[in-house]
């Protein structure tokens, strides 16, 4: 199996975890069956570009999103992880509480950043 496909099957993994799906419940979305869908995210799968685009818009996710951070360390998957289950948080959040929560994100980062200096 090559690096970027297991790559982005952990990605697709990752997504599909955060969005509740099953393997299962993908595949049928995507019209394939799981035990493939289970074969993309063990990175077994040379898949094509036309599964690539079904599973992003099954998924909602941009197709580079798939492939950032190719080359970090597998501490990336982690922060990949955080950073989707975050925004799937807050992306059912009013306009009024997405303000709050802007607003709150930058004082906590200001203040982070200013202890580290």
């Amino acid at each position: 199996m090559s690096k970027l496909s297991k790559h982005v099957g952990v990605k697709v993994r990752n997504f599909r975890k955060n969005r509740g799906l099953t393997q299962e419940q993908l595949g049928e979305l995507v019209e394939l069956p799981q035990s493939y869908i289970g074969g993309i995210e063990r990175g077994e799968k040379n898949i094509s570009l036309e599964t690539l685009e079904r599973i992003v818009e099954t998924l909602r996710v941009e197709p580079s999103n798939l492939f950032s951070g190719y080359d970090l360390a597998n501490s990336h998957y982690e922060r990949s992880k955080l950073l989707d289950s975050t925004y799937l948080l807050i992306e059912q959040c009013s306009d009024k509480e997405l303000a709050l929560i802007k607003k709150l994100v930058d004082v906590v980062i200001s203040e982070v950043r200013s202890k580290s200096n």
